[in-house]
C-alpha cells in the first residue's frame, strides 16, 4: 500500500498523516519509471530538521531511487519535492547545484573520492565553486578531517587509505558546505561490522549534537535502529 495522509495548504503530504510546515524535506506522490518498469509508486514523506530517518528495504525495493529523487540527483516522473523550501521538481540545474552547495551533503556506499586528489583536496572539492580564499577552503577541510580522526592523513591519496578512512573523508566532504540535511546511501555497505559501527556513531553524533537531518538508505535492520524513524519499502511503496 502506498503512503497516504492529510494534504497541507502547500500541497505536500506527510507520511505520518500530518504535515509540518517546518520540514526540511517534503515530498508528495513521487513516481519514477525506468522504461515500462515502475520503480517508485506515489510515495510521500517528510523529514524534520534534526530528524534521523532510515529507508529500509531489500535490493530492488526502490529505496535508492527514492533517495535520488528526494535529493534532486534524479528527476521525478510525477510528484513534488520541496527541499529547504525549494521545489526541486521544477528547479533548473543551476538552482539545484546552488541548493546542494548550500543545504545538502551526500555520503555514498562507494565513497566516490577522486583518486588523484589528497584527502583534504577531496573534502574541499565542493567549495571550489564558492568564492573563498584557498587558505579558508583548506582550513575548513583540515578541521573536518581532524574531527574525523584523520589529521595525520591530510596528504594521503584515497588509494593509501582504508575503507573506513575513505568513508570518513566522504563524511567530511559531505559536511564541508555546512549542510542542513545529509543523504546517505548504504554508508556502511563496503565496511566490516566494527568499522561500520564507527561510521554510524559519527552519523548519530552529527545528528544529535549538530542537529543535521539525516535520511539514510540501508538494507540492515539493525543499523536502521539508529534512526528516530524507520520507513520500510517494498516494490516501490512504503509498507503500512
Amino acid at each position: 500500500m502506498s503512503n497516504t495522509g492529510a494534504m497541507s495548504n502547500t500541497g505536500v503530504m506527510s507520511n505520518t498523516g500530518a504535515t509540518s510546515e517546518t520540514a526540511i524535506l517534503k515530498a508528495l506522490g513521487l513516481k519514477k519509471n525506468y522504461g515500462d518498469l515502475p520503480v517508485v509508486k506515489g510515495v510521500s514523506l517528510d523529514l524534520q530538521p534534526g530528524e534521523f530517518v532510515s529507508l529500509v528495504g531489500r535490493s530492488g525495493s526502490g529505496k535508492t531511487t527514492l533517495l535520488a529523487l528526494l535529493s534532486g540527483l534524479e528527476r521525478v516522473d510525477a510528484g513534488q519535492v520541496l527541499l529547504d523550501g525549494v521545489d526541486i521538481t521544477t528547479a533548473s540545474e543551476d538552482a539545484l547545484a546552488l541548493l546542494r552547495r548550500r543545504s545538502v551533503g551526500f555520503i555514498f556506499q562507494s565513497f566516490q573520492l577522486i583518486p588523484t586528489l589528497t584527502a583534504w583536496e577531496n573534502v574541499a572539492l565542493p567549495l571550489f565553486p564558492v568564492k573563498m580564499p584557498e587558505t579558508e577552503r583548506r582550513e575548513r577541510a583540515e578541521a573536518l578531517l581532524g574531527q574525523m580522526g584523520l589529521g595525520s592523513r591530510l596528504e594521503h591519496l584515497p588509494g593509501e587509505l582504508s575503507g573506513g578512512e575513505k568513508q570518513r573523508v566522504a563524511i567530511a566532504r559531505a559536511l564541508v558546505g555546512r549542510p542542513k540535511v545529509i543523504f546517505a546511501d548504504e554508508p556502511t555497505g563496503n565496511l566490516d561490522v566494527q568499522t561500520g559501527q564507527e561510521i554510524m556513531d559519527i552519523l548519530r553524533r552529527l545528528n544529535t549534537e549538530d542537529g543535521i537531518a539525516i535520511l539514510m538508505v540501508t538494507h540492515d535492520l539493525e543499523l536502521s535502529k539508529s534512526a528516530n524513524r524507520v520507513l520500510r519499502m517494498q516494490d516501490g511503496e512504503f509498507l503500512a
